[in-house]
């Protein structure tokens, strides 16, 4: 069966669409539009297993982004001190003149942890988050 195509207009940094372009010719993609499609479905694999995180979970967020963004730096502070009973620690690296990597250790219900993650990784001006969790091996 096959499904009705809809088309969809995208604005990006010509630096993101030259790699992307990149990767569709390594990959051997017939078109920017079938590329998108694989990408946005194993963003969306990606996500159905990360809304099946629960329990006592630790977890680790690293996330790039940029400090020059206006209000960032404050916004994930906030976010941080949101989930102060889950944080266990945070490491600041400064990378170059634009970007910052900043680890995050948390240890709590898992639903919070990925939530903390979603939170930081929805703002203008992080260009990377992975939230990577795993259960404190008590059922092993």
């Amino acid at each position: 069966m096959e499904q009705e195509l809809m088309r969809i207009g995208v604005s990006l940094p010509e630096s993101l669409l030259t790699r992307f372009d990149g990767i569709i010719e390594q990959r051997g993609y017939s078109s920017r539009s079938e590329g998108i499609r694989d990408a946005i479905r194993n963003y969306i694999v990606h996500y159905e297993w990360m809304s099946d995180v629960k329990g006592d979970r630790v977890g680790i967020i690293t996330m790039v982004y940029s400090h020059h963004q206006r209000g960032l730096v404050d916004a994930l502070t906030n976010i941080q001190h949101e989930f102060t009973e889950i944080i266990q620690s945070t490491l600041h690296i400064h990378l170059d003149h634009e970007n910052c990597l900043e680890i995050v250790t948390l240890r709590g219900e898992g639903q919070e942890v990925r939530r903390a993650a979603e939170k930081m990784m929805a703002l203008k001006g992080v260009k990377h988050v992975k939230l990577t969790t795993t259960s404190l091996g008590h059922e092993l």
